[in-house]
Parts: structure tokens; C-alpha cells; sequence
């Protein structure tokens, strides 16, 4: 018996591991060559591109594809139809293979259904995309970023809820109660 599930219309090529508790839903393509955590769930008519490299426990909605060169950490949550890109200038008649650029989603990143994220960028740990935004820099840590180009707005705990500005330079969340710092334009959890 499997360790992990994948639906009868979908594939998953040679050379791909899967951890244990992943599922693969209906009409996904899992290509050569990827590393799938534990935990995963990928969704409807979703690809994932030969050397793709995705954490443990991370969520991926219907209708995504993850090219070459994305790589997400554990916890990322990745919305409806979000989409990834992976040459700066792509061009139909040129082979540009050799010119893809890396994408980094730390740990915890959410990106919102239909969000734009431009290749070369780094989204940072428990950073929350907004549905539709266009992502063309990198986004800090716990930073919120809305709109084309994307923004900041302010800043989300862990749990996902907005931070509330508190005191001096201290945010805490109303939810679960952490509190985080703003030190050098970085926020960082307070110790």
C-alpha cells in the first residue's frame, strides 16, 4: 500500500519522491525530478516541473503549475490559479532554458488566488500575497503585499491574521497574542 495518495487521472513521472500523506488530486502532472514533502496536498490540474522542490505540509489550490526553478518551504499555502513565471523574457522561438530564475517561498508564505509572482524573487517566511497581486521585488518577512505592482500594506503574524501596531515599534496579533518587532526595517518575533 502507498504512503501516499494520487488520483487515477493524474501522473507522476519516474524519478519524483513523494512523502508520505501527500496527495495528488485529479488531472495533476507531477514531472521528473521533483522532491514532494510529507503532508502536501496538490489540488486539481495541477504541474509541477522537473526539479521542483516542495516542503513539507504545503498546500497547492486547483489549477497551478509550478515551473522550474520554484522552490517552497514548508507550510507555503499556494491559492486558486496563482501563477509563476520563470524567464524575464520569454520568447517562442528562442530556447531560453538556460536563463531561468530562481523563486524562493519561505516558510508559511501564502499567495492569493490569481497573484503573479515574477520570477527571481524571494518571498519571505509567513508573507501574505494578496489575491491578484503582481509580485516583481522580493517581500520581507511577515510583510502583506497587495496590488500590481505589489505594495506593502502592513504585516501578518503566523497565525495569518493582520498585526495591529502596539507600541513603538511593536506589533502584536489580537488572535493568538505574539508580538514582533520592527528592528532595521525587518520584522522579527519578539524573544
Amino acid at each position: 500500500m502507498s504512503k501516499y495518495f494520487v488520483h487515477e487521472s493524474s501522473y507522476v513521472d519516474e524519478g519524483s519522491t513523494i512523502g508520505e500523506g501527500t496527495k495528488i488530486w485529479h488531472f495533476s502532472h507531477i514531472m521528473p525530478n521533483c522532491e514532494i514533502g510529507k503532508n502536501c496536498n496538490i489540488g486539481q490540474n495541477v504541474v509541477i516541473s522537473p526539479g521542483v522542490k516542495i516542503g513539507d505540509s504545503v498546500k497547492i489550490q486547483n489549477n497551478v503549475s509550478v515551473y522550474t526553478g520554484v522552490c517552497c518551504e514548508e507550510g507555503v499555502f499556494l491559492g486558486p490559479s496563482c501563477v509563476f513565471t520563470n524567464v524575464i523574457n520569454p520568447r517562442s522561438l528562442i530556447e531560453k532554458k538556460d536563463e531561468y530564475k530562481k523563486t524562493l517561498l519561505k516558510k508559511g508564505a501564502s499567495v492569493g488566488a490569481n497573484a503573479t509572482i515574477i520570477c527571481g524573487n524571494t518571498i519571505g517566511r509567513f508573507a501574505l500575497i494578496g489575491a491578484g497581486a503582481v509580485i516583481t521585488k522580493d517581500v520581507k518577512d511577515y510583510e502583506i503585499v497587495v496590488g500590481n505592482p505589489a505594495r506593502p500594506i502592513g504585516y501578518a503574524c503566523e497565525c495569518g491574521e493582520r498585526l495591529k501596531k502596539y507600541q513603538n515599534n511593536e506589533y502584536k496579533c489580537e488572535i493568538c497574542g505574539k508580538i514582533y518587532k520592527l528592528e532595521d526595517e525587518f520584522l522579527r518575533e519578539k524573544e
